[in-house]
């Protein structure tokens, strides 16, 4: 049981920076594999990156590589994705997500908690 609530989106120029963070209460955070995906106007939701209970693996998509760094903090309730070099195809609705007990990376299916998200907006 974790409510995943996602922060820190907004309107930045093409080549600029964001970082999101993703907060839950609850003792069983911890436990929890954590995932960020995006999903742009007229398209459907695609996975961005992926991190374990520990943040010791973390798993990316080809087209945010280089660029998307996920982490996470279990002693604060939240994990991260901080987004460097950021591009107008970028622009989309981020989503955080939870996954208990998953594979490695997490299936889609293995998400059982999603947030609301948070609007990114990438101008160039």
């Amino acid at each position: 049981q974790v409510q995943p609530v996602e922060s820190g989106g907004g309107l930045v120029q093409a080549g600029g920076s964001l970082r999101l963070s993703c907060a839950a209460s609850g003792r069983t955070f911890s436990s929890y594999g954590m995932g960020w995906f995006r999903q742009a106007p007229g398209k459907e939701r695609e996975f961005v990156a992926a991190i374990n209970w520990s943040g010791g693996n973390t798993y990316y998509s080809d087209s945010v590589k280089g660029r998307f760094t996920i982490s996470r903090d279990n002693a604060k309730n939240t994990v991260y994705l901080q987004m460097n070099s950021l591009k107008p195809e970028d622009t989309a609705v981020y989503y955080c997500a939870a996954a208990l007990r998953s594979s490695w990376p997490p299936l889609t299916r293995d998400y059982a908690y999603w947030g609301q998200g948070t609007q990114v907006t990438v101008s160039s």
